[in-house]
């Protein structure tokens, strides 16, 4: 795996004091209701940086909710910065201080503050940040980007202001102002080292995962194997599906694969003839091991075997420190008609594994199973993508193949619209792995810094490309050709 990370090193009177980075999701308060508890939800996703901007609050106010947040940030081992305000910088012990155009000079902070502080700049040309680099600044927020509704835009250089002053700066550049997981992968592309953030973060309904979604985005930096996946499955000796599968995913669109076993099963392309499923807390062992010591960016699950599993995969996952995006590919019976999710099991990833979901990726059979209805059309394949995103997972991802037609169409429901992503049918008995391959893809391309929408769009391509140049092996349900589709993939 790539490592895209820079430490962060202050040398002051000769002494040099290492910092994490400043880069990746730089996230600043606002001023709504149940802030601690909302950044609280928000470090959990992923955030590097945290800046406490507050306006027309006591200052027993501001002591009491800064000190709150300095404690939050560093149990998350992230830095934590005060807006504007060197004296409380000082009194709540801060990592450092933001200072705005007219918020003072950086000599005056540093020397307030004293060694081993940080001290960042607002800048919005190149005349500015490359003044604030004389200064000693240690870093430079430089925007905006694009208008925001969190204050009054004057300087708008964006993206191509950014891409203008990112050879000649030194320094780790902030990129500000109305940046969202929409747009910050042009905002990345542009030099950004990190993005500052808001509404977007603080204001969703799950704050982790939306820090969690800006956070895979730096990995679009990175070099390959870009980014990581760990993937918990059950193992196919045909070696067409299961966690076989999604290795072969994974490792050929370029990502690193890890992974974790649930059950060991003999089959073919014809059939599974016998499974051996594995004890729970060895499955759980083998997850805590690789996340002890392996950084993984997307956990990808597929057979999961029995409700002990998927129960105590939801517990470990529900009381980790670090939120990890979750592709849930809910694979419940296998080419040949073989059960391989009891109905304990589909239950228990119901109540428990479901809400814990970044994506749900069901073939139309599996989502009958967990709606319980029948699914017959595009149009109750919509209804059917809301109904199970009401279930708890993000974003809900209903695959149209097994209904009739010219085209296979996929819905994407991510809370708000639906999206269609559709492609021409291969009319083959080659789809051995389908599902497994399909959700990898995803997977990897989220690992890999793309946004979801991008990253299904490519698995899209992938997964019809391996179907259409998959070839004949042995008698049943042939598996689709991953290397054929890779390699397609990269032209």
């Amino acid at each position: 795996m790539g490592d895209c990370s820079r430490r962060f090193r202050l040398v002051i009177n000769n002494t040099t004091h290492v910092f994490p980075p400043v880069e990746g999701v730089y996230l600043i308060t606002d001023q709504g209701d149940n802030l601690v508890e909302r950044v609280r939800t928000a470090l959990r996703g992923g955030v590097a940086v945290l800046q406490y901007r507050a306006k027309e609050k006591s200052r027993e106010t501001l002591l009491a909710e800064g000190s709150e947040l300095k404690q939050l940030c560093r149990r998350f081992g992230v830095i934590f910065i005060v807006n504007d305000d060197t004296r409380l910088a000082k009194e709540l012990d801060a990592d450092g201080v933001h200072l705005g155009q007219d918020d003072g000079a950086i000599a005056e902070a540093r020397m307030l503050l004293g060694p081993g502080k940080i001290v960042g700049k607002s800048t919005h040309n190149l005349e500015e940040a490359l003044q604030a680099e004389q200064e000693g600044a240690d870093y430079i927020g430089f925007g905006a980007m694009y208008p925001t509704d969190s204050k009054v835009i004057t300087h708008m250089p964006g993206t191509s202001g950014l891409c203008a002053i990112r050879d000649r700066i030194k320094l780790p550049v902030v990129a500000i102002g109305g940046i969202t997981t929409s747009n910050a992968c042009r905002v990345i592309d542009a030099g950004a080292d990190a993005v500052a953030v808001i509404s977007s973060v603080l204001s969703s309904p799950r704050p982790d995962i939306a820090a969690a979604e800006l956070k895979l985005l730096f990995n679009r930096t990175c070099p390959h194997p870009r980014g990581s996946v760990l993937t918990v499955a059950g193992s196919d000796s045909g070696g067409g599906a299961g966690i076989q599968a999604d290795i072969k995913t994974i490792t050929l669109l370029g990502s690193y694969a890890a992974s974790a076993l649930t059950a060991l099963t003999a089959q073919n392309t014809k059939e599974v003839s016998a499974i051996h499923g594995l004890p729970p807390s060895f499955v759980m062992d083998q997850i805590t091991t690789v996340l002890a010591d392996i950084p993984v960016d997307v956990i990808k699950t597929g057979m999961l075997h029995t409700a002990a599993i998927v129960s105590a995969l939801a517990e470990l996952l529900a009381e980790r420190s670090a939120y990890i995006p979750l592709v849930i590919d809910p694979v419940m019976i296998s080419k040949g008609g073989t059960a391989l999710l009891d109905r304990d099991a589909i239950r228990a990833m119901q109540e428990h594994l479901l809400p814990q979901a970044y994506l749900l990726t069901p073939n139309i059979p599996e989502a009958e199973r967990l709606l319980g209805r029948a699914i017959r059309c595009e149009a109750d394949m919509e209804q059917a993508a809301r109904d199970l995103h009401a279930l708890g997972p993000a974003n809900v991802l209903l695959k149209g193949g097994h209904l009739a037609g010219r085209q296979s169409t996929d819905i994407l429901f991510d809370g708000y619209e639906c999206r269609e992503y559709a492609a021409e049918r291969a009319f083959t008995s080659n789809t051995h792995g389908t599902g497994c391959t399909y959700a990898s893809a995803i997977a990897a391309f989220l690992a890999q810094g793309e946004p979801l929408k991008c990253a299904v769009e490519k698995a899209k391509e992938f997964i019809s490309a391996a179907i259409r140049l998959a070839h004949p092996l042995g008698r049943g349900h042939s598996p689709v050709n991953h290397f054929a589709a890779a390699r397609q993939s990269d032209r």
